[in-house]
C-alpha cells in the first residue's frame, strides 16, 4: 500500500514506470486471490424472513466478518491502485477487466456493511477513471437490479448501489439518453415493489428525483411509476411514498402534473380513508404542497 500511493514520478518524464505492466498484473492477482471468495451464509435465507416495514435504523446488529483486518487491508490496496496516477487505464483494463468488475458486484451482497463501503468506493472510482467500462458497469447493476426485483427479493446492497447510482445520474448530460430513460422505468421504478423498500428507499428516492431533475418530462411517468407500486395494506411504505411524491411534485411542471392528475388524485382520495395517522397527515400535507406548487 504504501509503495502504490507513494507520490509519483510522473512529474519526470524520463523516470520508469512505478506501476509497469508486470507489476499490476501480479498486484490484481494478489488481490483477488484475497477478495474474491465464497461470502458467508446470508443470515435471512428468504424474503418471507424480512421485515416489510423494515427501515436503515431498525437494522439489527451487522454481520461483522472476522477476517476484516486482512480485508481491509486488500481492498485498501485496491483503492490505492484505482486512484493512483501511476495508474494508466489503457494497461490497467487489461487486468481490471469486466470479469473482475462481476466479481467486485458479487461481493456487493457481503453482510459486513464495511466491505459493502468499500466496495462503493471502489466500483465508484473505477467508473470514473476507466470510462471504457461505463456502460458495462451500468447494466450490471442492471442486472443486479433485476435479480432483485424479479428473483430474490433479498440483497444486502442495494442502498449502496444506489448511492453509486445518485452520482452517475447527477453526471448525465442533456438532452438524456434513451438508455438512461430505459433504466428509470425498467429498473429504478420497479424497485418500489420489494418489501424492504424501506431499507434503501431514502437512496432509491434521491434517484428518482435526480432524474425529475434532469427532465421534467419524465415526471408523469414516475409518478405513474409510484401509483402503480403503491402499498395497499402498508402504511409505513404508504408514509415513504408520499415522502417521495412530495420530492417528485417539487420538481414537476404544471403540464406534466396535468397529464397524471387523475389518477393522482384517485390514490390520494384512496389515502385520505386510512386510519393511520402518519399517512393522513402526509397526504394534507401533499394536498397542500399540490395546491402552492402544480395550481
Amino acid at each position: 500500500v504504501d509503495y502504490v500511493q507513494a507520490p509519483t514520478a510522473a512529474a519526470n518524464a524520463n523516470a520508469p514506470a512505478r506501476l509497469p505492466d508486470a507489476v499490476q498484473e501480479a498486484l490484481v492477482a494478489a488481490i483477488s486471490a484475497n477478495i474474491f471468495r465464497p461470502l458467508p451464509p446470508a443470515l435471512y435465507e428468504s424474503a418471507a424472513n424480512i421485515d416489510p416495514n423494515a427501515t436503515p435504523d431498525d437494522e439489527e446488529e451487522p454481520y461483522l466478518d472476522p477476517a476484516w483486518p486482512h480485508l481491509q487491508l486488500v481492498y485498501e490496496l485496491l483503492l490505492r491502485y484505482v486512484v493512483s496516477p501511476d495508474t494508466d487505464t489503457k494497461v490497467a483494463k487489461r487486468y481490471v477487466d469486466h470479469a473482475f468488475v462481476l466479481r467486485l458486484l458479487d461481493h456487493f451482497d457481503s453482510e459486513d456493511p464495511r466491505e459493502r463501503e468499500y466496495l462503493k468506493t471502489v466500483l465508484h472510482r473505477i467508473y470514473g477513471k476507466f470510462m471504457v467500462h461505463r456502460p458495462f458497469i451500468r447494466k450490471a447493476i442492471n442486472n443486479v437490479f433485476y435479480r432483485f426485483i424479479f428473483e430474490t427479493e433479498r440483497h444486502n446492497g442495494i442502498g449502496e448501489l444506489l448511492e453509486i447510482l445518485g452520482s452517475i445520474i447527477n453526471g448525465f448530460a442533456l438532452p438524456m439518453k434513451e438508455e438512461h430513460k430505459l433504466f428509470l422505468s425498467r429498473a429504478l421504478i420497479p424497485l418500489h415493489k420489494p418489501k424492504s423498500v424501506g431499507i434503501y428507499h431514502q437512496q432509491l428516492s434521491y434517484c428518482i428525483v435526480q432524474f425529475v431533475e434532469k427532465d421534467y418530462k419524465l415526471a408523469d411517468a414516475v409518478i405513474r411509476g409510484l401509483l402503480k407500486y403503491w402499498p395497499v395494506i402498508n402504511c409505513q411504505k404508504e408514509v415513504l411514498f408520499l415522502g417521495e411524491l412530495e420530492e417528485v411534485l417539487e420538481a414537476t411542471q404544471p403540464a406534466e402534473f396535468q397529464r397524471c392528475m387523475v389518477p393522482l388524485f384517485k390514490q390520494i382520495g384512496r389515502c385520505l380513508n386510512s386510519a393511520h395517522f402518519q399517512v393522513t397527515y402526509g397526504i394534507i400535507h401533499l394536498i397542500g404542497h399540490i395546491h402552492l406548487e402544480c395550481m
